[in-house]
């Protein structure tokens, strides 16, 4: 471990020169990069000095406890080393963790796309029970939320909302969430007061900039028409609702949220980027079978990740064996428990895997 960590703080070093090299800093892809290596590398950096610290008083404190006459003195040794022991297995485990390769997008901000499965009408109102979940999440993690293009339920909710999230480490925390999410409850439809099941699916995208797609002007076809629903006097007689179709791919993106055009088109352009760069992300992403459970599946209700019991007031995170009984606070944005967890079992299987590698290796 404390090779891997001279190595790191080596590499550290070296990208803290090449960052100040005016080449470097004219290369804008490379000095991005490189600028975001040399702040991960020192969180390891800073944890590996205290870990170096504590090593060293460990080793000064078993010495005076092996050769010191005096009673007191060799007693305090024994109580810092009472200190330090917990401290050094503490440490271990935190760097383990660090060590474990991270995932290049977790620190980009995220789109967020949610999306009416099976259910008819209540699957649509579900669907605007976790945008409601989602954003309270966000305003607790003080995260930005723009609104990019929805359509509203017959009778509430949202057959289909996109929104972005803009803020830290955005994509890692909520990429667990991509799946179909299943809702058993009585619709306010029901009149046999009967337990339905519906479902929506929610899609977390890595927000793809410039350096990592290149659009072609020539590839993107644009559409403008009137916009729809709430917006004040300038809705449906203005074209300021823009649709983008990207002609390669097929993939189309519309956005109606804002009153100027040019918002629209950005909003829209923004959108477009990420879902192609997530087109190619997802080829990599099928090749690693452990990462399976975080892909976007059908709406159809077998394919779920989760199951939001109201009659039970109860939650069951299906691909960790989770279950909780705080449904209203859940449905309040108390999600990060479920979140940490998820993050918790994806590190053990990262640190299992890391150490079976190793074994084969020796």
């Amino acid at each position: 471990m404390l090779d891997k960590l001279e190595n790191i703080k080596k590499r550290w070093e070296e990208v803290g020169e090449l960052i100040s090299d005016p080449e470097i800093i004219g290369d804008m892809k490379r000095f991005v990069k490189l600028t975001k290596e040399y702040k991960d590398l020192e969180g390891i950096v800073n944890i590996h000095k205290e870990y170096k610290d504590v090593l060293d008083n460990i080793s000064s404190s078993q010495e005076i406890i092996s050769t010191e006459d005096d009673a007191e003195f060799v007693d305090m040794a024994k109580k810092e080393l009472d200190t330090l022991l917990p401290r050094k297995d503490q440490l271990e485990e935190e760097i383990k963790v660090l060590l474990i390769p991270k995932d290049p997008e977790d620190e980009k901000n995220a789109v967020v796309e949610i999306r009416a499965g099976t259910g008819g009408d209540e699957a649509s109102i579900f669907a605007g029970d976790l945008y409601r979940m989602y954003t309270r999440f966000c305003e607790d993690m003080k995260w930005k939320v723009e609104l990019v293009d929805m359509t509203e339920g017959t009778a509430g909710g949202f057959k289909e909302i996109i929104f972005n999230v803009q803020g830290a480490s955005v994509y890692g925390t909520l990429k667990y969430e991509s799946g179909v999410h299943r809702v058993q409850r009585v619709p306010k439809t029901e009149t046999q007061g009967r337990v339905h099941t519906s479902a929506a699916t929610v899609a977390i995208l890595p927000e793809a900039d410039e350096l990592d797609v290149d659009l072609k002007d020539a590839d993107i076809k644009k559409d403008t028409f009137c916009s729809s629903g709430p917006g004040g006097q300038s809705v449906n007689t203005t074209y300021s609702a823009i649709r983008l179709t990207h002609i390669p791919t097929g993939v189309v993106v519309q956005c109606q949220d804002e009153k100027s055009q040019i918002k629209n088109y950005n909003k829209a352009l923004s959108v477009l980027r990420s879902r192609i760069y997530e087109m190619e992300l997802k080829k990599y992403k099928d090749e690693i079978a452990g990462r399976r459970k975080t892909m976007v599946s059908t709406g159809d209700r077998s394919a779920k990740i989760r199951t939001y019991n109201f009659p039970q007031g109860r939650m069951t995170e299906h691909r960790i064996g989770l279950t909780l009984y705080n449904l209203q606070n859940i449905m309040a944005g108390d999600i990060k428990e479920i979140i940490d967890a998820l993050q918790l079992a994806e590190n053990a299987e990262r640190l299992k895997e890391g150490s079976e590698q190793n074994e084969t290796e020796k």
